[in-house]
């Protein structure tokens, strides 16, 4: 059974942005998202980055480890994103991580810069339009392999 199935993407985006909403009297930023998991169960997540001083603390993040923590399972596969607003890089590249099935969101990046978060620049980086912004530079040292030829010969590893 599909989360669609337990409720409407609308409902979901409606409690989404709702949270967010709240989250704003709390202290916290103006996002939110919900994680449904293929059993139907709902994981919620607020933006922490400044309550927590957690700068990876983004409600998508924090609804992706709460489904992650509930289901005791790294692999979210079949779940489904809900997200008050278009998840930034770093969100995207979570719910990848996690093996998230769909993404819905509601308001837009354009609305988020509007209002004072503008992740232009991030995208900008990604796209290799600022390698400036952050340089990152490979240091070639001898012993680099070692971590993954441990990994390799590590019978009991966890596969992901």
């Amino acid at each position: 059974m599909t989360s669609e199935e337990h409720g409407t993407p609308s409902a979901y985006l409606e409690q989404a942005v709702d949270l967010a909403t709240r989250n704003v009297g709390l202290g916290g930023g103006p996002f939110a998202a919900v994680v449904v998991t293929p059993d139907g169960q709902v994981h919620a997540g607020v933006n922490r980055v400044t309550r927590d001083n957690d700068p990876t603390a983004h409600a998508e993040v924090v609804a992706i480890r709460a489904a992650a923590a509930a289901t005791a399972n790294f692999d979210l596969t079949g779940s489904v994103l809900y997200a008050s607003c278009e998840p930034c890089p770093m969100c995207l590249a979570s719910a990848l991580w996690a093996r998230i099935g769909h993404v819905y969101f509601a308001a837009d990046r354009h609305g988020a810069a509007a209002a004072g978060f503008d992740d232009a620049l991030f995208y900008d980086y990604f796209n290799g339009a600022r390698p400036d912004l952050m340089p990152v530079t490979r240091g070639d040292i001898p012993t680099s392999d070692l971590p993954f030829q441990a990994w390799g010969a590590f019978a009991d590893r966890t596969d992901y």
